[in-house]
């Protein structure tokens, strides 16, 4: 069983293997270290890298999810039996390996958040019949983008945390297929599921524990930020208000994935209202037990969500597809309230933060930096001479099976917002910096 999860299907199989270390440590050590973990902390989680020192970055948020859910994968394998069993390969909850996908789920965001994502998925495929997803990108980046010596495979990463990662087991290309994995990538993570044996359409119980704890995060850690920014408003004039209270409705209703919350068994606009009175109930009595200190109350107010969502864990019989499923549990069913409830937490953030007007303002400008980026180097014979040498050099080396439209892609989507802004300003602004200064 070790063997299978720990085979690298990138690397020579003469490769020195260290007896000091396991090999899901030297996959975390790999990641960290990789010049792509670094980028994370330049790139948008909700507010943009370098609004202040206080919000969280791509960077922060991958270390919260890795926290939550290693704690959770140790809780789960202490306590429940089913892993100790080790049916399959797919049926095994590690620590580590959570650890690992939970660092690396966000690799293939480029800069400015879901913004830069929908501007470069729209100029490939309307320009070039090509498709750009960050979870896509995420093996892109592991599998090939990524330098390490001695591999001219990305990080030779082993099977258990590469399909870790692999939220959505699906070929991109395929037929209205929104998220999924590159067919270049494709080829090698399809083999790996069919050495595996996993069932069509499922995840590892690893990779559902890492998405899960992902939108812990994002219903959690989002929502401290917002009230940090004075974007959500603890008092009931912002909680009652009917514009707000319609925008979350709509957003349910427009959720592509709404069907895995069955919304139709509640009262969408009933449930909305319940879950925004109890939330600010339950800020002002801990307000007070914080002898009114907002801060405190802003922390203890995420760590409790986090808290009650991430004790629910647990793996349950997923009888449709003949596999497990991770999922909040109560009573040996799925807590399908407290899913709603989370949801409705997420879709709060959303509707508060990213929807406000001034940020979407911000994403404007966004979208017009990435677009001129694409328009001055989609062009090869010029913009091979304005991008990097050491790009350039990967690029001839790799022709053979890289697009340069792909090419193009690859490079811009791996900026950070500064950077990004950064070569925008020396291409189309007046004055910026100093050519002696290092890419």
């Amino acid at each position: 069983m070790n063997n299978i999860r720990k085979f690298r299907p990138g690397e020579a199989a003469s490769s020195k293997v260290s007896e000091e270390r396991d090999e899901f440590e030297r996959d975390y050590a790999r990641l960290i270290q990789s010049p792509t973990f670094r980028r994370l902390q330049g790139k948008s989680q909700v507010f943009g890298a370098g609004s202040g020192d206080y919000y969280r970055t791509r960077l922060t948020h991958s270390l919260e999810v890795a926290q939550i859910a290693r704690e959770v994968a140790k809780r789960l394998e202490r306590t429940n039996p089913f892993l100790q069993k080790r049916e399959h390969p797919g049926l095994i909850i590690d620590p580590t390996v959570v650890e690992c996908a939970s660092i690396a789920h966000d690799f293939g965001h480029p800069p400015f958040g879901h913004k830069g994502e929908e501007v470069l998925n729209h100029i490939l495929l309307k320009d070039h019949g090509l498709k750009y997803e960050g979870n896509a990108q995420n093996f892109r980046i592991l599998m090939f983008l990524e330098k390490r010596a001695g591999s001219e495979s990305g990080l030779d990463l082993t099977a258990a945390v590469l399909l870790g990662i692999n939220k959505y087991p699906f070929l991109l290309e395929e037929e209205g297929r929104l998220k999924g994995v590159y067919a270049s990538e494709w080829e090698i993570i399809r083999e790996l599921r069919r050495e595996w044996n996993m069932p069509e359409g499922c995840s590892t119980l690893e990779a559902q524990l890492m998405d899960l704890c992902d939108d812990i995060a994002y219903s959690t850690h989002d929502i401290e930020d917002g009230i940090r920014a004075g974007k959500i408003q603890m008092n009931a004039t912002f909680f009652e208000d009917q514009r707000l209270i319609r925008h979350l409705v709509m957003e349910i209703l427009n959720d592509p994935n709404k069907h895995k919350f069955g919304w139709e068994q509640v009262d969408i606009e009933q449930m909305v209202r319940k879950v925004l009175t109890d939330y600010l109930e339950q800020w002002q009595q801990i307000f007070a037990e914080c002898n009114r200190e907002e801060s405190r109350t802003r922390r203890e107010m995420k760590a409790r969500w986090v808290s009650s969502f991430a004790s629910r864990l647990d793996i349950l019989d997923d009888p449709e597809r003949g596999w497990k499923k991770v999922a909040l549990v109560r009573d040996g069913a799925e807590d399908m309230n407290l899913l709603r409830t989370m949801e409705i937490l997420k879709k709060l953030a959303w509707v508060t933060l990213i929807k406000d007007f001034r940020v979407l303002r911000l994403q404007k400008r966004s979208e017009i930096i990435v677009e001129r980026l694409w328009e001055s180097f989609i062009d090869q014979d010029r913009g091979m001479w304005i991008i990097p040498p050491d790009w350039i050099d990967s690029y001839e080396r790799r022709k053979g099976n890289w697009s340069w439209p792909r090419f193009v892609a690859d490079y811009i989507s791996g900026m950070t917002d500064a950077y990004a802004e950064k070569v925008y300003a020396e291409l189309f602004a007046s004055k910026s910096g100093s050519i002696y200064e290092m890419d």
